[in-house]
C-alpha cells in the first residue's frame, strides 16, 4: 500500500509539474513570458509564442493576447461618455472603437502602462469631448458649396436643434474627424491599431429630448390638422364645381325648351291658329283648377 500510495504521490506531483512547465496557445493568440516580472526578450526583442503546446520553466508566468480585432465597449449609462457640445448643451454618445494590438510593439502595450485599456479609453474621451466642443459646419470653399448649404438654414426648428441636430445630421462626418483622430493621436503610440470608431448613438439631455418631441409631436399635429382642413376644403371645392356645372345643364334644358316652345308658337302664329292653341289651353288649365277667380269689368 505504501508502495502504491507512493507511485500515485509521484504521478500526482508529475502532473502538476508538467502542467506548470506547460502552456497551449489558441489560434489567433500568441504568449509572453515573465520571469521574476522581466519579459523574456530573444534579439533585443520581446520573444513571443504562436498557436500550439509550449513548455516553459516552473517560475515563468504566461500572459496570453488575442491577436483578433477586439472592442471596446463606450455605450450604456456606465460605459457612455458625456461631452459638452459648442451651444453648450451636454450630449452622451455611445461608442465603439474597434482595435488590433501589434505584435511588434506588444511590450508598449503590456508594460509600458499598468491599465492600457483603461488609459486608452480616458485618451479617446478626451478627444471625443474636443471634437466634439469644437465640431462646426464647414464654410463653403465655393459658390456651389455655399448654394448646397443654403437650405440647411431655411430648415424647421426640428433640424435647427442646435448642437445636437447638427450632430446627428453630419454624424458620418463626425464619425470620420474621431477615426482619423483616434488613429493619429492615439495609433500606434500605445500598441495598438484603430480599425475604426463607430459612433452608435448620440442622445441629449432629458429636458432636450422632452422638448423636441414636443416639437415633433405638435409638428405633426398641424400637419394633420393642414392635411384634413385642405381635403375637406379640395372636396367643397369639387362639390361646387359639380353644383355649377348641373345648373348650368339645367340651364340649357330650360333654354332649349324654351327656344322650341317660341318656335312651335311661332309656326302656330304663321298658321293662324295660335288663339285658338292658346284658348284650348286656358281651358285645360281652367278646368284642372279648383278655384276660379274672375275679374269684374265695368
Amino acid at each position: 500500500m505504501m508502495i502504491t500510495g507512493a507511485f500515485i504521490g509521484v504521478a500526482l506531483y508529475l502532473a502538476w509539474l508538467l502542467g506548470r512547465c506547460s502552456f497551449r496557445v489558441d489560434e489567433g493568440h500568441i504568449a509572453v513570458l515573465t520571469s521574476f516580472g522581466a519579459a523574456l526578450e530573444e534579439g533585443g526583442r520581446l520573444k513571443t509564442y504562436g498557436p500550439g503546446l509550449h513548455f516553459r520553466r516552473p517560475w515563468w508566468r504566461t500572459t496570453i493576447i488575442s491577436m483578433m480585432e477586439q472592442n471596446l465597449d463606450l455605450s450604456g449609462k456606465e460605459g457612455g461618455r458625456t461631452a459638452m457640445a459648442d451651444d453648450g448643451t451636454i450630449l452622451r454618445f455611445d461608442s465603439i472603437l474597434r482595435y488590433l494590438p501589434i505584435e511588434s510593439q506588444l511590450y508598449t502595450f503590456l508594460f509600458s502602462m499598468k491599465k492600457p485599456l483603461e488609459h486608452i479609453t480616458w485618451l479617446f474621451t478626451c478627444l471625443l469631448r474636443n471634437e466634439i466642443a469644437n465640431f462646426r459646419i464647414p464654410e463653403p470653399d465655393s459658390a456651389a458649396e455655399a448654394e448646397a448649404l443654403a437650405p440647411v438654414s431655411n430648415l424647421d426648428f426640428t433640424m435647427q436643434g442646435g448642437s445636437y441636430a447638427l450632430i446627428r445630421r453630419e454624424r458620418k462626418r463626425l464619425n470620420e474627424v474621431l477615426e482619423h483622430g483616434a488613429s493619429t493621436q492615439i495609433g500606434e503610440r500605445y500598441g495598438v491599431k484603430f480599425n475604426a470608431v463607430d459612433l452608435v448613438d448620440v442622445l441629449p439631455p432629458d429636458e432636450l429630448a422632452d422638448a423636441l418631441n414636443a416639437v415633433m409631436h405638435a409638428q405633426t399635429d398641424a400637419e394633420t390638422r393642414y392635411f384634413r382642413a385642405e381635403g375637406d376644403c379640395r372636396q367643397r371645392v369639387l362639390a361646387a364645381e359639380r353644383g355649377v356645372e348641373i345648373a348650368r345643364s339645367r340651364a340649357r334644358a330650360v333654354a332649349t325648351e324654351i327656344e322650341k316652345l317660341g318656335e312651335h308658337l311661332a309656326t302656330l302664329s304663321a298658321q293662324g291658329t295660335l288663339e285658338h292653341y292658346v284658348e284650348r289651353r286656358r281651358g285645360e288649365i281652367l278646368a284642372e283648377s279648383r278655384t276660379l277667380y274672375l275679374k269684374e269689368t265695368r
